[in-house]
């Protein structure tokens, strides 16, 4: 079993930053593409940022400038710091996995964790 656990949501004011961290673990061969996305209240979840194997980033066009995001392969951990943080960046953020859990897999399992709030509020 493959667990996603976040930290470092919070309570920050407008133009504050954050940073969020997830950590993979359990039986895992590789993580192909990790990503963050976030659901804010009566809205659909949505992409915020992704990034593979080999660093290769995707950001929304709401975050870009202001998200980056970041991976310890060795670790199985993805970052996303966020900067400039404004008040429609209140949402719930998931971490999300692409895992492959042994090396003859030919196909990868997705994983989600159990999401943290993100606040940003004067």
């Amino acid at each position: 079993q493959v667990q996603l656990v976040e930290s470092g949501g919070g309570l920050v004011q407008p133009g504050g930053s954050l940073r969020l961290s997830c950590a993979a673990s359990g039986s895992i061969f590789s993580i192909d593409t990790q990503g963050w996305y976030r659901q804010a209240p009566g809205k659909e979840r949505e992409l915020v940022a992704t990034i593979t194997s080999g660093g290769n980033t995707n950001y929304a066009d709401s975050v870009k400038g202001r998200f980056s995001i970041s991976r310890d392969n060795a670790k199985n951990t993805v970052d996303l710091q966020m900067n400039a943080l404004r008040p429609e960046d209140t949402a719930v953020y998931y971490c999300n996995a692409l895992v492959r859990l042994t090396q003859s897999m030919t196909y990868l399992r997705q994983y989600w964790g159990q999401g943290t709030q993100v606040t940003v509020s004067s």
